[in-house]
């Protein structure tokens, strides 16, 4: 992958562009146009990985295996996405699934295990790991946000689980940074009130 396409918030113009055309090619059903997103994206959603493993390192799985499971499970959705920034939207949600998948799995084998809370005002890219319990209870105020703001709830995605920062989003959704950090403010106060409310 060129240099210029390595920073998973800084695509190229023409990165963005070549994925976009390529996943018109997707729909029109030319299986090798697949192949070539996952080529271009391959290091960004490697680093995506990364970033969602060190913040869970409870997970259990490698960034490899994470991605290969993410691109597995989005199979069928992806065809659908309408440029870059959709895709890796939906990446970074599928992997939080894969993630939230086993840690299920892993909280199962616990017993007795009692629900917690946790400060939601702490949300942010330098906040501190999350333990299983933790990270379903934000699964569950974000199923609830993206019922009624999905924007925002996509947002919270990409910066939480994502690690990318309001510019990196801005470029990603096409929006300003005051507008990511607006919308910032109002997905976290949501959030807030909604793990205070559960």
């Amino acid at each position: 992958m060129p240099a210029n396409d390595s920073a998973a918030g800084s695509p190229s113009g023409e990165t963005r562009e070549s994925v976009t055309l390529l996943l018109g090619q997707v729909r029109e059903g030319e299986p090798q146009a697949w192949d070539r997103i996952y080529a271009l994206l391959y290091q960004d959603l490697h680093q995506l990985a990364r970033m969602q493993l060190r913040r869970h390192r409870g997970a259990g799985a490698s960034p490899t295996s994470l991605v290969s499971d993410a691109w597995l499970k989005l199979a069928d959705a992806a065809s659908n996405a309408e440029n870059r920034a959709h895709l890796v939207g939906l990446m970074a949600r599928a992997m939080r699934y894969a993630i939230l998948d086993e840690s299920k799995r892993r909280l199962a084998g616990k017993r007795g295990a009692q629900e917690q809370h946790f400060a939601l005002d702490e949300i942010d890219v330098a906040s501190p790991e999350m333990d299983v319990e933790e990270l379903l209870q934000l699964d569950q105020a974000l199923k609830r946000l993206a019922a009624i703001e999905p924007r925002l709830e996509t947002l919270v995605g990409l910066r939480y689980f994502g690690g990318l920062d309001d510019r990196e989003i801005g470029l990603l959704l096409g929006i300003s940074e005051r507008t990511v950090r607006r919308d910032w403010r109002s997905a976290r106060s949501f959030l807030i009130t909604c793990m205070d409310d559960g």
